[in-house]
């Protein structure tokens, strides 16, 4: 408590934080279970409340059209913010998920783990030859747009436009969206609806074995999917789907060039890949933190939190909960248990979590078998415009094995 009796504040755009904001997430964490964020909205900082509070059904995940307008701006992506399964509480998003959730499912991601290889091993031979590389650009980026495009069937051509129009929309996801950033952001949605409705209505025609054929004959006791669902959503899903694998792969690179104890750890045995995927996800959560509206009064420790308040799930505290997690603040691959809350939990867990989770398995074990040794070959340098934990460059030095 500061001298007025209320939680600490935390300013997410203080530059300490944005370097690393866990000793900050320590200092609240020991203050109490909530600090404040803002008008009208609490932090929640521990693991146990974080993992209670996502199952809670007195918290929604659908906010009013003046907070998306009040964020973005009115407009195509405070529009597109109402329609899609992340900002939509049951019975809408149940109905919403149950129906999109057979394009997700692990048989359909294992189907998938011999493409994933093979892209992999095409994406990094050039490494191997030039001895270098820059993780983001060659690797991180480039492998879950071509694999998410390939599960959608979008074709090869229109991969660098999707991206883009992706990249520009994720960046609408702060929870304030500067001013010059916002015509970028309506404009992506609109380029991304009419070229997924495009796409769509090719399938209709003409079906193919992708996400799109899928989503068209989904059906659970007659009900389908509208045109408009499917576009928002799948729209939604792409971003999804290569925007926190991008972060997992470059996050888990970063984190073994500075624990060279855990890369030597994974070298003597690949098979603890799994679990240093886990930890990556741990020890730098892409998301940080996750929003919900209070639509019932809740009580955390000793204060009751009103109806319209809301409250930010800090993930990235959760994760490094010493009530919780052992030297929380060291990467540790063979940490197990690993109750990291990463992925979210309850009805809002996330749908491409196996497929993330694969992607950088496949990764991690190309490294392992076919390197002699990785290095840092310059600064690692963090994407500062952008509300995930990410870098914008990570310049590697390999030696084939």
């Amino acid at each position: 408590m500061d001298a007025s009796g209320l939680p600490p504040r935390f300013d997410a755009l203080d530059p300490a934080v944005l370097e690393d904001p866990y000793p900050t997430y320590a200092r609240l964490r020991a203050a109490g279970p909530l600090c404040r964020f803002g008008p009208g909205s609490w932090g929640v900082t521990r693991h146990a409340d974080v993992v209670a509070l996502q199952r809670d059904p007195r918290l929604g995940s659908e906010f009013p059209e003046a907070y998306h307008h009040l964020s973005v701006g009115a407009g195509p992506a405070s529009h597109f913010f109402q329609r899609i399964m992340l900002y939509r509480d049951p019975p809408d998003h149940v109905r919403l998920r149950r129906l999109m959730s057979g394009a997700f499912t692990p048989a359909v991601v294992r189907r998938m783990r011999g493409y994933i290889e093979q892209t992999v091993d095409e994406l990094l031979a050039p490494a191997l030859e030039s001895g270098s590389c820059d993780v983001v650009r060659e690797l991180a980026y480039p492998l879950p747009v071509l694999v998410v495009s390939t599960l959608m069937g979008i074709p090869p051509e229109a991969h660098d436009d999707v991206r883009l129009h992706a990249m520009r929309l994720g960046r609408a996801f702060s929870a304030i969206v500067p001013a010059e950033a916002r015509g970028a952001a309506h404009e992506s949605v609109q380029w991304l609806r009419a070229y997924i409705g495009g796409l769509l209505d090719e399938r209709r025609k003409a079906p193919g074995d992708d996400l799109l054929s899928t989503l068209l004959q989904a059906e659970d006791d007659g009900d389908r999917l509208s045109h408009d669902e499917i576009v928002d959503n799948t729209v939604f899903s792409f971003f999804a789907g290569f925007e926190t694998t991008v972060h997992l792969i470059t996050n888990g690179f970063a984190a073994l060039l500075r624990a060279p104890d855990q890369f030597a750890l994974l070298r003597a045995d690949p098979g603890l890949v799994p679990g240093a995927v886990e930890e990556f996800l741990r020890f730098e959560a892409p998301i940080q933190g996750t929003a919900r509206l209070v639509r019932e009064p809740v009580t955390i420790g000793s204060r009751t939190v009103r109806a319209g308040r809301v409250l930010v799930l800090m993930l990235g505290s959760a994760n490094h909960d010493e009530a919780v997690f052992h030297d929380p603040g060291t990467l540790d691959v063979t940490r197990n248990p690993n109750p990291h809350v990463t992925f979210g939990g309850g009805g809002h867990l996330c749908l491409g979590a196996f497929l993330a989770r694969t992607e950088a398995q496949v990764v991690f074990d190309w490294v392992l078998r076919r390197t002699r040794s990785v290095e840092q070959a310059g600064d690692l340098v963090r994407e500062s415009d952008t509300p995930f934990r990410a870098f914008a460059h990570v310049p590697l030095a390999i030696k084939p094995a």
